[in-house]
């Protein structure tokens, strides 16, 4: 900024100056800071001092917008199919020299590669933003004590960081693996009343004024997002870890009663085995595997046959399981508590050809 130094009386020996102390901040002196630096000057005539000179001169500091978004853990975040309230998280930082408010958009990626490197393959549903609560509540992690936020961030001070949840629900029937990418981006607004979203800021044009002039300072955030334009951006993405189970059913004669169990053939009174398995191919285990199968009536169902939990070796199913399940003509049923990521288990039961 142009200012003009007037000096008044002589030229004397020397001159000293004095600056107004300014806080430390990262963000520099606060914008609108009148910064007033006097001069003066000390001399005598004939041996004689006289009366001191000085001359001032002040300008006003301008006003600098930076803000930084950034995603919080640089991981995505895994979640099942049908979840509600997925959390990912950011961090939102006044960079600027002036308390301003910050408006919020979080967004879906429209396809193309996710934060974390997957391709994103589809939309989570009823985005929500949310801040921290650092009085009540877990600081850091979302829950009930945080603020719903309704577009913006209300007077953010100068070198003050937040957490922000982008908070979601996730849609069920979904493939494991499958990735929804979100952007959250803040904008600079004017600050200065609380309680309602400030006015769009404009960067000063032109030459520099003897007012309070504002110049964006801020880099280039994601896609779309670029430097100077007074918002910044990140992005996070949702990772779907579901179980994926594909069902087989074999039988196998065990018995009959002319051939007992040599080379047995299926004629009535046979003994068949049945075998349901149970492959899970996902990322996280499947719990409370109910398996129910209706017996044919030409068969009688054998009590006391029921194995659950068993295994497979190859295309084989062992009868390694434990007793379990029940029968209700003409239905068998199980449940198996708990099968992991890449495990196979079985429900094995017996019955007579009629």
């Amino acid at each position: 900024m142009t200012s003009k130094l007037t000096y008044m009386g002589a030229i004397g020996l020397a001159a000293l100056s004095s600056v107004a102390a300014a806080p430390a901040f990262a963000a520099g002196t606060t914008a609108g800071t009148t910064i007033t630096n006097t001069a003066t000057v000390d001399y005598q005539v004939g041996g004689v001092a006289q009366g001191q000179q000085s001359a001032s001169n002040n300008f006003t500091v301008d006003r600098k917008i930076n803000l930084l978004v950034e995603e919080v853990g640089n991981v995505t975040t895994n979640v099942v199919p049908g979840q509600t309230n997925a959390v990912t998280t950011f961090q939102l930082t006044n960079s600027s020299n002036e308390t301003l408010d910050f408006a919020l958009v979080a967004s879906q990626l429209a396809g193309g590669t996710a934060a974390h490197g997957g391709a994103d393959s589809f939309d989570v549903t009823n985005l929500r933003i949310y801040r921290d609560n650092t009085v009540t509540g877990t600081v850091g992690s979302w829950d009930v004590g945080d603020t719903l936020l309704t577009g913006f961030v209300d007077e953010l001070v100068v070198d003050t960081a937040i957490r922000l949840f982008v908070v979601a629900d996730v849609p069920g029937a979904l493939a494991n693996n499958g990735v929804a990418g979100v952007t959250l981006r803040a904008t600079a607004r004017e600050g200065g009343t609380s309680g309602s979203q400030g006015a769009a800021i404009i960067e000063t044009t032109g030459a520099n004024t003897a007012g309070k002039d504002t110049v964006f300072a801020d880099t280039a955030g994601v896609a779309g997002d670029a430097a100077r334009d007074g918002s910044h951006s990140d992005n996070d993405d949702y990772t779907v870890q579901t179980a994926t189970l594909a069902v087989t059913k074999t039988s196998r004669v065990i018995s009959d009663p002319f051939n007992n169990t040599t080379n047995p053939k299926l004629i009535p009174g046979a003994v068949v085995e049945y075998c349901i398995a149970v492959a899970n191919s996902g990322s996280a285990a499947a719990t409370s595997v109910v398996i129910n199968d209706a017996v044919p009536g030409q068969l009688t169902f054998n009590t006391g046959t029921i194995l659950l939990n068993g295994t497979v070796t190859g295309a084989t199913c062992n009868t390694d399981g434990a007793a379990g399940g029940s029968y209700a003509a003409p239905n068998v049923s199980g449940t198996i508590a708990t099968i992991a990521a890449g495990a196979t288990r079985t429900l094995v039961f017996r019955a007579t050809v009629n």
